[in-house]
């Protein structure tokens, strides 16, 4: 059957299933955006009425060749109001990169990984932070500040940190993420058919891993898991590019679609091939939200997720021109995830284009991980319910240096701090996944209490704010509020330490900037089309290292949190990794 052809019995089987459902398409439950929605709509439309609206053919992009969906309907109106108690609330955590799979999967392949690779927001989501005591929270955000004395362990110098607990009054029984406008964008361009291991620009493959099917079966598989996420009530739909886009199904309600067959078409029809122009994917995506743009914002969340190596070599691969998209849709209520797919996954420009209200950047190795991280954590996944998060300072002994653990960190210096957005995190045992931010302070004269004034935009457009006051301890270190504050300030010198390194393998022949752990800026590194650089390491890093370790190990045991042991494995790795280098020289020199 020819495309146009197909699309013309689609929408005529459309047509006929809203008739037999005893209503035309426009008043379906949940196709009316402005409706007040029922609760209880049915699993699926009556017998015989159920839609398969996949429109794509191979020949559109130039390509050769569960039963129903888990859950309830979901709510009507979602009004996300805090409780009095914060004793099982939800928690915080802020919006950019969700992980730091591509820096460890790198090193364990025996690459150098990108800066990029180990955002700081990321490194804090792999982990449960002591917030504070939320007291009786009576706001959708209440930060809890806890400051900290500590020495750098290289060089000795004492250093000044404050973390805000990104604590909130919202009751977890309460919590339940919103109906979706959900649109899939997958990359189905040649370098997705590269194994998960290999560097698709220079065939360079790493160590073998449990998965090493092309990345684009991953990507179908993870695809065909995200559609097990939705509901009756949500709508649904894909946009397939490579050197062009087109939309391979509808955004259509969910209840009324066949998605056993779309999950069948998902896994039969996809291959990879071509270039990769994702500046056409967003554009498609974006048009199919224009029919849902007067969506009533406290029934549905509107959703763009990207599956990608991040790689694009066609149409506007500029990073300021694919920001602007995702700003421009962001300003209509249209926010983004990226889903990284493979060890060659572009992070630098990832990271860039993500940095913008309400969006959010996982990277996925294998088909278990993608289940594990995202499927899992669907619901927090898309639901952010803060905006605009400033902190201003009020201090005439202290500035802000440095800001960690926020994508808006650039703009995170002097007297203010910047958050775009905060969504919803897990919490266990009175921790919260990610649910901190650090900042590093400047002693300018003499010290005394910090005035701390935080105001933040909920997702109706209110503003709130809070004022408090917080006092470093008298004497040195080592002095830590909590070991909330004490793990943001581990993890931050683990993450500098990393990210240091992996530009001075680049830029400065393997040199420490200086004798402690600082943050550096890099230069831009290269094209978009990531290639492989085999893992070295200087003598004077695997010192570091093996120093850094030790320190690390211990910190491990004061705060009591054995899963950072994966960090540690990655020091020992790169210190044996100089080591080996060493030796290596040596035997060169004979």
């Amino acid at each position: 059957m020819s495309p146009r052809k197909r699309r013309s019995f689609l929408a005529l089987a459309t047509a006929t299933a809203a008739s037999l459902a005893g209503c035309s398409t426009s008043s379906t439950p949940g196709n009316d955006p402005t409706a007040d929605v029922p609760t209880d709509l049915p699993t699926t439309a009556p017998p015989g009425s159920l839609v398969d609206d996949w429109q794509f053919d191979p020949a559109d992009i130039g390509q050769g060749g569960g039963s129903g969906s888990k859950g309830g309907s979901g709510g009507g109106n979602v009004t996300y109001t805090a409780q009095t108690s914060a004793g099982n609330a939800v928690g915080l955590a802020a919006g950019g990169a969700k992980d730091v799979n591509n820096f460890r999967q790198n090193v364990e392949d025996g690459f150098l990984p990108l800066p990029s690779d180990m955002p700081y927001e990321g490194l804090f989501y792999d982990y449960y932070f002591d917030t504070g005591s939320a007291g009786d929270c009576d706001s959708l955000f209440c930060p809890r500040y806890a400051p900290a004395i500590s020495a750098d362990p290289l060089s000795g110098e004492t250093e000044r940190y404050l973390s805000v607990g990104l604590n909130s009054g919202l009751d977890a029984a309460d919590f339940e993420r919103k109906r979706l406008n959900f649109v899939v964008v997958l990359d189905v361009s040649g370098s997705m058919g590269s194994p998960f291991d290999e560097y698709h620009y220079d065939q360079n493959g790493g160590e073998e891993t449990d998965d090493t099917r092309p990345k684009i079966e991953v990507a179908r598989d993870a695809l065909a898991s995200l559609t097990e996420q939705l509901r009756p009530g949500d709508r649904f739909g894909v946009v397939l590019y490579n050197n062009q886009a087109t939309v391979a199904k509808p955004l259509n309600p969910v209840e009324t679609t066949d998605m056993d067959a779309i999950r069948g078409h998902i896994e039969a029809d996809i291959d990879a091939g071509g270039g990769t122009n994702l500046s056409a994917g967003l554009d498609e995506a974006s048009a199919l939200f224009d029919d849902v743009a007067d969506a009533d914002p406290d029934v549905y969340e509107n959703r763009i997720a990207v599956l990608t190596d991040a790689m694009p070599n066609l149409g506007d691969t500029s990073e300021n021109g694919l920001e602007s998209r995702l700003e421009t849709e962001a300003g209509r209520g249209v926010h983004s995830t990226f889903v990284g797919v493979g060890v060659d996954f572009n992070t630098e420009i990832i990271d860039a284009i993500t940095s913008v209200r309400g969006a959010n950047h996982y990277s996925v190795h294998s088909a278990d991980e993608f289940e594990q991280r995202l499927t899992d954590g669907f619901e927090y996944m898309v639901t952010p319910l803060v905006f605009d998060l400033s902190l201003e300072l009020d201090a005439t002994g202290y500035e802000i240096e440095t800001v960690y653990g926020s994508s808006a960190a650039e703009e995170s210096t002097g007297e203010v701090m910047h958050v775009n957005t905060l969504f919803a995190s897990d919490r266990e045992d009175g921790e919260t996944r990610g649910g901190v931010v650090l900042a590093k302070l400047r002693q300018t004269g003499e010290s005394g209490s910090l005035q701390l004034r935080a105001s933040w935009e909920d997702r109706a457009g209110e503003t709130s704010e809070t004022t408090a006051t917080a006092t470093f301890p008298d004497g040195g270190p080592e002095q830590f509020a909590d070991t909330g504050v004490r793990k943001a300030v581990l993890l931050t010198r683990y993450a500098d330490l990393c990210r240091n390194w992996a530009v001075a393998m680049r830029e400065d022949d393997g040199d420490p900037p200086d004798d402690g752990i600082t943050p550096v800026d890099y230069d831009d590194l290269g094209r978009w089309e990531r290639q492989s650089t085999d893992l070295t390491v200087s003598a004077e890093y695997a010192e570091r290292f093996e120093s850094f370790a030790d320190y690390f190990e211990s910190e491990m045991a004061e705060i009591g949190d054995d899963s950072l042991s994966r960090e540690l494995a990655v020091l020992e790795q790169l210190a044996d990794a100089g080591v080996t280098t060493r030796r290596f020289g040596r035997l060169l020199e004979r």
